[in-house]
């Protein structure tokens, strides 16, 4: 079976649904899982997905040498929101070059993204999705056929995101026929559709999305929406770990 969850209002109730069987796929488009999947890309060791300030500044705390990232309201966290130092990265990209996160672990917080892997950390297997790696995820879904597939969108506030149901849509798009048509949701069918009608001018879709229209508001925000649309630049799948960390995982 494969499913879709929209808002933030659908994982949030992950945690009281028995997972065991179940591999969920996280999408953040804009931005939060396409810049970890960029982070692990370019050789970060790990990232530690936190929902709270204080979360990331405790891991500071005991760990001096850990990085720190993540945003409110899209901008980078500065030291007016944690009383005592500005964090070493935004939610853009960009930012995570190999120069700088190369054999470093990084505890990230943000808005809604994290929140989502969070909600789903006692499934048997929680992937990262993007546009970046779709074909990677899918190629990981291909071999293991789990018995039961969620796709989830981490949206925008408490609101569903246009972006998001594009992402996962695309990926249903390539893995639906896995499933065949009995076991495919509605919700399912909703963001294939939504992401076949719009795949050939995804790009002027964002018009459509909050998330771009914000970002592309900022001049030193606005490129990070091209570069999360390129489709299949990163070879790889991340997985959040038993342990807490999203660290890159091979297929097997």
């Amino acid at each position: 079976m494969i499913e879709i969850l929209f808002t933030p209002a659908e994982f949030a109730v992950l945690p009281g649904r028995d997972l065991g069987n179940t591999t969920c796929v996280v999408f953040d488009v804009l931005r939060a899982t396409s810049t970890m999947l960029t982070a692990l890309g370019n050789g970060a060791a790990g990232i530690i997905p936190v929902a709270e300030i204080s979360e990331a500044l405790a891991w500071r705390a005991r760990q001096p040498d850990i990085l720190l990232a993540g945003e409110r309201d899209g901008l980078r966290i500065r030291t007016a929101q944690t009383g005592s130092v500005d964090f070493d990265f935004g939610n853009s990209p960009r930012e995570f070059t190999r120069e700088k996160v190369a054999g470093r672990t990084i505890a990230m917080t943000t808005t809604n993204g994290t929140r989502a892997l969070r909600s789903c950390a006692h499934a048997q297997t929680v992937l990262l999705g993007s546009f970046l790696n779709l074909c990677a995820v899918a190629g990981w879904i291909e071999r293991r056929r789990p018995q039961r597939l969620i796709l989830i969108c981490s949206g925008t506030g408490d609101q569903a995101a246009y972006e998001d149901t594009l992402g996962v849509g695309a990926l249903g798009d390539l893995v639906q026929p896995m499933f065949g048509g009995a076991q495919t949701a509605d919700s399912a069918r909703i963001a294939i559709e939504t992401f076949r009608a719009a795949q050939t001018g995804l790009r002027q879709s964002m018009e459509f999305s909050s998330n771009a229209r914000r970002l592309r508001a900022n001049p030193e925000l606005a490129p990070d929406v091209e570069i999360c649309l390129r489709r299949d630049t990163l070879d790889l799948n991340a997985a959040l770990m038993e342990d807490g960390f999203v660290r890159s995982v091979v297929i097997a």
